[in-house]
């Protein structure tokens, strides 16, 4: 591609208001990672759909961040 065709494009994108031009930029990003993998995508779904199960049905115990934080560092002492 030209300079001049790049420019003429990257101008017209700078036109467009801020929630295209963000919705333009993540396609662009993303495009550049290559085409998603759907097994991968399938996996997060279901871990996602466990985690909320586990936190409808009291078999996780959800901490507050200062507890989280103590914890963690807790750990990390030893």
């Amino acid at each position: 591609m030209e300079t001049a065709q790049l420019e003429s494009i990257t101008s017209a994108a700078m036109t467009l208001p801020e929630k295209e031009r963000a919705k333009l930029a993540h396609d662009l990003v993303a495009s550049l990672d290559g085409p998603a993998d759907m097994s991968v995508a399938e996996a997060w779904d279901i871990e996602i759909c466990r985690r909320i199960n586990d936190i409808e049905s009291g078999k996780t115990e959800l901490l507050d961040v200062d507890e989280a934080i103590s914890r963690a560092r807790a750990r990390i002492r030893g």
